[in-house]
């Protein structure tokens, strides 16, 4: 499928990922129109050197409609948008908690896929100062991306993976899996687990920095450096840790992580999770 023949709406254009997303697609052939509701955000996508469309003619003839909206209001961003996109439209979505929550108006005869940028990889090759840069991705530094298909139909794929490839470029692979899949993988294993555990470190970092009193520079420049090669010990076997690393290891596991920590791979806490971030009393799914 080529990008450059389909028409795609994106609705939030001039919000954080809305503005991502325009700006690469605006580089394509594609027929894209670009709709935003708040003044602020309609500034910002006209200082991208687009214009600004109403959500209603963006989506009119749209076979895409990407949903580049927080998960907090998808639901009533897809009730104002899905009845009124056309027979057989694809309507993207960007975060899988939304869609895992059922909060996601359904309709007969519209497709339903959500696509999470995996974000550069630590292990990443960069090679230029832009692929340096390019920490968060959709720039410069190559990416994977992951994605599912919610309403069940196979036969999106090949449009979607184009409009996906797109957006988050450079791609180096899109994989797919199931709703339930892309939820456990986002939140679960990257926010309440990775993202908690990067900002630990922040804490850990302070602490030595001004409760014991090292000096940053020095404190800094021995925990970045340790930091990749604990991920790279950990995550690839680069080189084996050494008997007293582990020794010291396995008594900081004893005094910060809990014995029980796996049950948040429970489909109990993935629900509670979720519905803590998005503020809802229950999962509908």
């Amino acid at each position: 499928m080529n990008i450059n023949d389909l028409t795609i709406a994106v609705i939030g254009a001039g919000g954080k990922m809305g503005q991502r997303v325009s700006n690469n697609l605006k580089r394509t052939e594609a027929t894209v129109y670009y709709a935003e509701n708040s003044p602020a955000g309609q500034e910002r996508v006209r200082d991208l050197g687009l214009d600004v469309t109403p959500t209603e003619k963006a989506v009119e003839h749209a076979d895409v409609v990407i949903l580049a909206v927080p998960d907090t209001v998808l639901g009533p961003v897809s009730e104002q948008v899905v009845p009124i996109v056309k027979e057989g439209a694809l309507v993207l979505t960007l975060d899988p908690a939304a869609a895992y929550a059922g909060l996601l108006l359904q309709r007969d005869g519209v497709e339903y896929v959500c696509a999470h940028p995996a974000h550069p990889s630590i292990f990443l090759q960069r090679t230029t100062e832009e692929e340096y840069a390019d920490t968060f991705g959709g720039v410069a530094a190559a990416q994977h991306a992951v994605a599912a298909v919610d309403s069940g139909n196979e036969s999106v794929k090949p449009s979607a993976e184009a409009v996906i490839r797109t957006m988050y470029a450079p791609v180096i692979d899109v994989h797919w899996v199931s709703v339930k899949q892309l939820a456990v993988l986002e939140p679960t294993l990257v926010e309440t687990i990775a993202c908690m555990i990067g900002e630990l470190l922040k804490e850990a970092l302070e602490e030595t920095v001004n409760t014991v009193g090292v000096p940053r520079a020095a404190a800094e420049a021995l925990f970045h450096g340790h930091i990749q090669v604990a991920l790279a010990n950990a995550l690839r076997g680069d080189n084996p840790f050494s008997d007293a690393c582990h020794i010291a290891m396995g008594h900081g596991r004893q005094l910060i992580v809990k014995e029980d920590w796996k049950q948040v791979f429970d489909d109990s806490v993935l629900d509670e999770t979720i519905t803590k971030m998005l503020k809802i009393d229950t999962i509908k799914r």
